[in-house]
């Protein structure tokens, strides 16, 4: 035996109920039944946790993978400008401004190769191995 029962939705919400109920082929009292006893289950509440958990491990991973892109990042940059400097003469001034437009050039041709390494989807980070960077818990002196 079944009772009945009256209930109002937003426009919205009966919109997507009559939808999902002709795309399954089921009457709309299934759909909202079943909405209902899923929503009822003491089982639900674990659903929702164990899909949360997953949310934030899958967040976890992705802020582990950023922390290890930015520090290989800042560590290049601070290794390349340190040896730049270590190794880069002071230029005399007659020779500074046609120092200027050649590296105009250089910087001009180093931003088209960068663009289409970044059309191609190549990576730097992506050519280093996770294994290859240990985390900083491992490093000797730690």
């Amino acid at each position: 035996m079944r009772d009945r029962m009256n209930v109002y939705f937003p426009p919205e919400l009966l919109r997507q109920i009559v939808e999902l109920a002709d795309r399954r082929k089921l009457s709309r009292s299934a759909i909202v039944e079943a909405a209902v006893q899923s929503f009822l289950s003491p089982d639900a509440a674990d659903r929702r946790e164990a899909a949360l958990t997953r949310r934030l491990d899958r967040l976890s991973r992705q802020m582990q993978r950023l922390e290890r892109d930015v520090g290989i990042l800042a560590e290049t940059h601070a290794l390349f400008v340190r040896f730049w400097l270590t190794v880069t003469p002071p230029l005399p001034s007659e020779a500074q401004a046609a120092a200027q437009i050649k590296g105009r050039e250089r910087f001009e041709g180093f931003v088209e190769a960068l663009g289409r390494r970044l059309q191609k989807g190549q990576s730097f980070l992506r050519e280093i191995p996770e294994d290859f960077v240990r985390p900083p818990s491992s490093e000797p002196g730690s």
